[in-house]
């Protein structure tokens, strides 16, 4: 019932900045939370930043004070804005949802080399 798809990923040298967008077919206020994800070769999904209703924000360690999560009600729309990218950074970031269900989109890929 639900779609999220990301855009925005691609190839940035380190020290760079790109910004990632989700766009849901409905409402994102009908989710509890919103939150981007990532998942590199060999290694589990990992939670990277998320959004409350009420607005609240969390990062993870690794991101913090370089990532910014953020929304737009209006259009629909969550965003990551990634600053001084980090080789470390590499992975697919997935956007996802979560209300009564868990909502996925189908991932946009980041790589961070020179």
């Amino acid at each position: 019932q639900v779609q999220l798809v990301e855009s925005g990923g691609g190839l940035v040298q380190p020290g760079g900045s790109l910004r990632l967008s989700c766009a849901a077919s409905g409402s994102i206020s009908s989710f509890y939370a919103m939150g981007w994800y990532r998942q590199a070769p060999g290694k589990q999904r990992e939670l990277v930043a998320i959004i409350t209703t009420r607005g609240t924000t969390n990062y993870a360690d690794s991101v913090k004070g370089r990532f910014t999560i953020s929304r737009d009600n209006a259009k629909n729309t969550v965003y990551l804005q990634m600053d001084s990218l980090k080789p470390e950074d590499t992975s697919v970031y997935y956007c996802n949802g979560q209300g009564r269900g868990s909502y996925w989109g189908q991932g946009t890929q980041v790589t961070v080399s020179s």
